[in-house]
């Protein structure tokens, strides 16, 4: 009997389950409804504010926030180049894990972890928006929204006490804020030695996980367990400012060093060419060296003097001496307008023996260009003398680029004085009633110097510099900066854009002040004023 109920309850049950999804078929065909309509699509402009709020996690940042910019061509660019991306990114991933792994797997009694398995699928990441932020310093920070559902295939094999375990990733979403920062910038490719990277926010982490083949994310209340581990153990690591720094290369390799100083004495110039109406020239001499960015070192103007004298010694850092040279020229200062250039020439820096002055006479040209046709009439000639002196390994003196260094006075100068010197840089948010075509007039102890002018321009810029010799510190003086706007119309020739009166005790005390000033009667106009108070000692 216990044989015959056996095979009887089998049968029942087998001929049960067939019949209840026999009718459980028909009741969801019956009842499936015939009403299902297409989904209405419309602009986002016609959306009632409920459902626009219900999409707003979707839309994407170029929208919701202005400083994000739309960058549809690089998904574009990425999806092209995401085969090889794929393989670059698991390469770089694979070195970096490799110390950390070896470095945990001790305290956990493991014997290796391995990747059996690494690759990133066939579905490449979408940048959602993409702001950049610009600062002072030589960087380029970008912040991204980075959204990413992928296909990847994560195998991970982990050996123990004889024994082996396999964990697999799959269906990987996650979507971050980075930060990455570029720095330094140097002038070698790719352009920047480090990057900088480190998220702004928690990031969102889902995927599959399995081990031994079973789905362990199932589990309940482990999902969202591993879930939270995972962003705290993330933003512990990356969350700004903590930051994953990627060494691209030197930085001390890229940035060019200083070698050598180049030392410079202006001595005089000879029988100058007359470049004024009345017979006569104001000449003073700029020096630069080819390929360095810091600005050139000037002379004292020598009014009304066609073989002036100067005397004064320079010192120029040399990063190249086997290509720099020394540029020469010889300007004709004006008090308005741009300078005339009377003449110049250059000094190859690999033609001096190190270590041994030189004593040179160069004719002045009208150019370098070597098809510019001679002329027969004399510029004039500038007497200088040049040393190059190359530094040992343990005397490269400190600061030799400092920006904020200052001069020291010409040769001369009383010692209870100095030179005052003023640098107009530029202006902005320039606004005329009539015209605006700026130029700055100075006034100090009586003397007026002018820029030049510059038409139809808002923001302009002059980089002139004006020098005042001084037989004393200028500790209670002031100077008086006025922007003007001149015009050849009969009709309100000249109006003033804005002035403002700097006092310079600040500027002795300083050596150097480089500032942006509010103009007085403007409604939003500024202008940057560099001074420097240089001294013989």
């Amino acid at each position: 009997m216990g044989i015959i109920s056996t095979i009887l309850g089998v049968i029942g049950f087998g001929f049960g389950t067939t019949i209840g999804i026999v009718i459980g078929y028909y009741l969801f065909i019956y009842f499936q409804s015939t009403d299902v309509q297409d989904p209405e699509i419309k602009p986002l402009v016609e959306l009632d504010s409920e459902t626009i709020a219900k999409m707003f996690p979707e839309i994407p940042l170029w929208v919701k926030n202005p400083d994000f910019d739309r960058i549809d061509w690089l998904n574009k660019l990425i999806g092209h180049m995401w085969p090889y991306l794929d393989k670059a990114i698991c390469k770089m991933a694979k070195s970096i894990a490799k110390p950390i792994i070896a470095e945990q797997i001790p305290n956990y009694k493991i014997d290796s972890v391995e990747f059996e398995m690494l690759t990133l699928g066939s579905l490449p990441p979408s940048f959602q928006g993409m702001k950049v932020y610009a600062t002072d310093d030589k960087e380029i920070i970008m912040e991204l929204s980075v959204k990413w559902a992928g296909n990847p295939n994560i195998i991970v094999v982990a050996k123990a006490f004889g024994l082996k375990a396999t964990v697999q990733v799959v269906d990987l979403q996650v979507y971050a804020t980075p930060r990455i920062t570029l720095k330094p910038l140097v002038p070698s490719f790719p352009c920047f030695a480090n990057i900088f990277v480190s998220l702004m926010d928690k990031p969102q982490v889902d995927f599959g996980l399995k081990l031994l083949g079973a789905d362990v994310m199932a589990i309940p209340g482990l999902y969202r367990f591993v879930q939270e581990l995972i962003k705290d153990q993330v933003a512990n690591m990356y969350l700004w400012p903590k930051t994953l720094n990627v060494q691209i290369m030197d930085p001390s390799k890229a940035m060019k060093k200083p070698v050598g100083l180049l030392s410079v004495k202006v001595i005089k110039a000879i029988k100058l060419k007359k470049k004024d109406l009345l017979g006569g020239s104001d000449p003073y001499v700029k020096l630069t060296l080819s390929g360095d960015k810091v600005p050139g070192k000037k002379t004292v103007v020598k009014h009304s003097n066609l073989n002036p004298e100067w005397n004064e010694e320079f010192d120029l850092v040399v990063k190249e001496p086997e290509s720099q040279e020394l540029q020469l020229i010889v300007y004709d200062w004006e008090q308005v307008g741009k300078h005339d250039k009377i003449g110049m020439n250059v000094i190859q820096l690999k033609d001096l023996t190190p270590e041994e002055p030189k004593l040179m006479t160069l004719e002045l040209l009208k150019s370098m260009e070597p098809n510019e046709p001679v002329s027969e009439k004399s510029r004039g000639q500038l007497v200088v003398e040049v040393e190059y002196k190359p530094f040992k390994d343990d005397e490269i003196p400190e600061n030799l680029d400092d920006p904020n260094a200052v001069e020291k006075a010409p040769e001369g100068t009383p010692s209870s004085g100095g030179l005052l010197v003023v640098i107009v840089h530029e202006a902005e948010d320039l606004e005329g009633k009539y015209h605006t075509n700026p130029s700055v007039r100075l006034l100090f102890r009586g003397e007026e110097r002018k820029t030049k002018r510059v038409k139809k321009n808002r923001e302009p810029r002059w980089d002139e510099d004006f020098q005042f010799p001084l037989d004393e510190p200028p500790i209670n003086d002031k100077l008086h900066v006025e922007v003007i706007s001149s015009s050849s119309r009969l009709l309100h020739p000249k109006e003033t854009l804005g002035y403002v009166v700097i006092n310079l005790g600040d500027v002795v005390s300083n050596r150097r002040i480089n500032d942006k000033y509010h103009l007085i009667d403007s409604k939003n106009g500024r202008i940057q004023i560099e001074l420097q108070w240089r001294t013989s000692s």
